[in-house]
Formats: C-alpha cells, sequence, structure tokens
C-alpha cells in the first residue's frame, strides 16, 4: 500500500492496530466458549474481555517480541499476557495459530468486500445516470476500432452498467465464500478443542464454521476471491481504456472532466491528458497480477505449509486497497465525464454515409440480388468513399446493377439514423427495468 492510491477507510482494515483487535477478539470469544464448556473458569474469561477490549495493543512492543520469538501469534500472545496478567494462560487453549490468523484475514476480507461494494454501487449509479442522460445521443459503433454502425452513447454505459452488475454479484458472492471461520486446532481435528467453540466463535465474528480444514482455511476459498477483483479490475479497464479511445484528438466525442488549474504537460501547456483512465489501467493490472499467487496458493503441502503467507501478507492488503481506490477514480470519471454529441454526429457523418451498407445488403437481397451479388455491387460502391471520392447514397444511385432492384426513394429510405436505434429501449429495459 502507498498513500498515493490508498483511502482511508480500506487502509484502516490491514493497519496493525485492527488486526490485534480482530486477534483479540476470536480468542476471547474462544475463551466464551470454554468458559460455557466449564473448559477454563467463567471469571477467566470475564477477566479476558475486562482487561482486553479498550486496551490499546503496543505494535512496537508485539514487533521487539516478534524478533526473539519469531513467531507473530505467540508475539501477540505474549503481549496479551503482559494485559491480561496470570488468566492470559486460559487464552488459546486448544487453538493453533492459524485458527487466528485465518480467521482474522476472513474477516478482513469479508470487511473489504462490503466497501468494494459500496464503491461498486456509487459507480453502478452514475452509469446509470448517465446512461438515461445519453440513452438517444447517436454516436459510432466501432469494430476493430473501426467505424461500423450507429450506436448510442447512452448504450455503451449500458454495456458498462450491465457489466459491473455482474462484479457486484460476484463480488456479494465472493464475499459469502470467504466467511468461514476456523477454531479446529493443529490439523482440524478438533481434538484439543470442542467444535462449538468455533461455532460460538463464527457467529459472534460474523462467520460461518468452515466444514472442514486441516491447520488453514482451504485457499480455493481465497482464490475465488481474489480472481474476482481480478475480473472486476479488468472491466474497469474495459471502461477505462473506451474512455481513453474516446479522448483522442482525432475522435473527442468524451474527455475527463479538466478542472481549474489543472496542467496536462510539463512542456505543452494545450494538453488535455486522460491521465485518469491511463491511472487506471495502470493500478488495474496491479489488482489483476495477484490472481496467480491465489491460484497458487491453493497448492499446500499436506495439512498445512506456509508458502501461502507471505504472499498474501501483500496481497490482500494491496488488492483490496487497490480496487478500492480504482473504483472510486472511476465513479468520479464517469460522473464528470465530458460528452461531446456535435462529435459524436460529425464522426457518424465522416464516412458519407458508409454506415448505412448493410441496410442496403440486405434490402437488395430482399428485392432479388444474390447475397455475393448484393455484397459486391454494395462493396465497389463503398470503397471510392473510403477514399474521399465521393458520397456513398449518391454512388449507389448512379449503380446500374443496384438501381435493377432498389428505386431512388428506397435507397434514401436506408440512410435512416432512427433505425438503427429502434430498440434501444428494449435493451434498457434488459438492463435497468422497466423504471
Amino acid at each position: 500500500m502507498i498513500p498515493r492510491y490508498t483511502r482511508p477507510e480500506m487502509a484502516s482494515i490491514w493497519e496493525p492496530q485492527t488486526r490485534f483487535r480482530i486477534w483479540f477478539e476470536i480468542e476471547a470469544h474462544a475463551a466464551d466458549a470454554l468458559a460455557e464448556l466449564g473448559v477454563i473458569p467463567k471469571e477467566a474469561a470475564r477477566t479476558i474481555w475486562a482487561k482486553g477490549k479498550d486496551a490499546t495493543f503496543d505494535v512496537a512492543r508485539i514487533d521487539e517480541i516478534e524478533r526473539e520469538t519469531r513467531h507473530d501469534v505467540i508475539a501477540f500472545l505474549t503481549h496479551l499476557a503482559e494485559i491480561v496478567g496470570p488468566e492470559a494462560r486460559f487464552v488459546h487453549q486448544g487453538m493453533t495459530s492459524s485458527d487466528v490468523l485465518d480467521t482474522c484475514l476472513n474477516v478482513q476480507l469479508k470487511r473489504a468486500a462490503d466497501l468494494l461494494i459500496a464503491d461498486l454501487d456509487r459507480v453502478l449509479a452514475a452509469l446509470k445516470r448517465r446512461a438515461f442522460e445519453h440513452k438517444l445521443t447517436p454516436t459510432i459503433g466501432r469494430s476493430h476500432g473501426i467505424h461500423a454502425e450507429p450506436v448510442t452513447f447512452g448504450l455503451k454505459l449500458a454495456y458498462a452498467h450491465a457489466e459491473f452488475a455482474r462484479a457486484r454479484a460476484r463480488l456479494v458472492a465472493a464475499r459469502d465464500e470467504i466467511s468461514t471461520c476456523a477454531i479446529s486446532g493443529s490439523v482440524g481435528t478438533f481434538a484439543q478443542i470442542d467444535p462449538r467453540v468455533e461455532e460460538h466463535v463464527a457467529k459472534a465474528m460474523g462467520l460461518r464454521p468452515e466444514p472442514v480444514s486441516t491447520q488453514v482455511i482451504p485457499r480455493d476459498r481465497h482464490a475465488m476471491y481474489f480472481a474476482t477483483l481480478g475480473v472486476i479490475a479488468a472491466s474497469v479497464e474495459r471502461l477505462a481504456v473506451e474512455v481513453r479511445h474516446l479522448q483522442r484528438t482525432e475522435v473527442l466525442e468524451a474527455e475527463e472532466f479538466f478542472s481549474e488549474g489543472q496542467k496536462g504537460s510539463s512542456s505543452m501547456p494545450h494538453k488535455r491528458n486522460p491521465v485518469l483512465s491511463e491511472n487506471l489501467s495502470g493500478l488495474a493490472r496491479m489488482v489483476r497480477a495477484y490472481v496467480t499467487p491465489a491460484l497458487e496458493n491453493v497448492v499446500l503441502w499436506h495439512e498445512r505449509d506456509i508458502s501461502h503467507s507471505s504472499a498474501e501478507r501483500m496481497m490482500a492488503p494491496d488488492a483490496t486497497v487497490t480496487l478500492d481506490f480504482a473504483l472510486v477514480r472511476l465513479a468520479g470519471l464517469i460522473e464528470k465525464l465530458v460528452v461531446y454529441p456535435q462529435n459524436m454526429q460529425k464522426n457518424l457523418d465522416r464516412l458519407g454515409g458508409l454506415v448505412h451498407s448493410q441496410r442496403v445488403l440486405i434490402a437488395l437481397t430482399q428485392k432479388g440480388a444474390s447475397r455475393e451479388d448484393a455484397y459486391k455491387f454494395v462493396q465497389r460502391n463503398a470503397m471510392p468513399v473510403w477514399r474521399g471520392e465521393g458520397d456513398f447514397q449518391t454512388l449507389l444511385k448512379n449503380d446500374p446493377d443496384v438501381k435493377k432492384y432498389l428505386t431512388d426513394a428506397e435507397i434514401e429510405e436506408k440512410f435512416d439514423l432512427g433505425y438503427h436505434l429502434k430498440h434501444v429501449d428494449t435493451i434498457f429495459k434488459r438492463v435497468f427495468g422497466e423504471a
């Protein structure tokens, strides 16, 4: 995590003080359950809570202990004993370090998902508002970067809205999948601790008991979580690249908001660059980069090794913090996006009507021309227009082969822009519902 791309709400989830607070709560809830089962004195469980619930854990002290013990959980437990006193001997009864570490990580990932879902809601709201604003704003659709047929700018945004709605549903599912707790002991057999302790801790921490664990919670859950973040990042970049292309000088159909006093270049005062969109492309790469180690973490030796641990210490905060920043930046970009309908119309007209070629092709076949001949007639009139040597409609009207099948009026009718927009309402209802 670096401050430049970090929002405080997400960063706080991964701060050491937050982590140690969650560790304490796991241990204290376990002590409550052990006390109810008669394994430890109830007074000891009450003392653990009383001494620890308002404590500020000394991160420097824990780090100092860890330098000697070379074990983070033992360092924490040692410091907790300094706070709690003699009753600390009843802490961590029958538990292993991963019971604390994995349950804590899942609490943090669940909280991170909550923030990311809220970010997605903001993105979706911005896309919906701007989509309806430009529902019938005609623009050129492109395939391979080349003019294809007319669409609307609202449809472009509706496409993105549907994509991010799927992203939200996936993240909700990933949050549910990661929301498990393991308090099952050294190899997951509950040999030293009652399964009812796990059930109690899980409920208290807003999780579910892991159906079967080894020494760790299965990492396929985490792999799916980070894979979901990676897919969301890819969607962020897809939309960012669309904006970058639309802002090119030769296109300029839309551009990022350029604020008063903003500078685009240290050397060229005229520049207005798509810096936010380019930044989003870079951030998306970083989020996606964590998908591979998350998949590789699934493969652990026997009941556990720690090859996953170092990767997770970096990827969990970095991926969630980075995606959080990217989604908020994307929402702001869409909210303030400057749209130029007049440039969209100018670009629609650039090819002299070639965007209506398919309608002419279909009309010829419906009047009796073979598809091969119809394609040849239309294409031979389209190619001069590509070279700037005439108007498509005029050329068609002067083509004797075309005239065998279509009157001038029928040709003119095929150049109606509104024809391409007749099902926009249907698409919007599919994306946004009847409202």
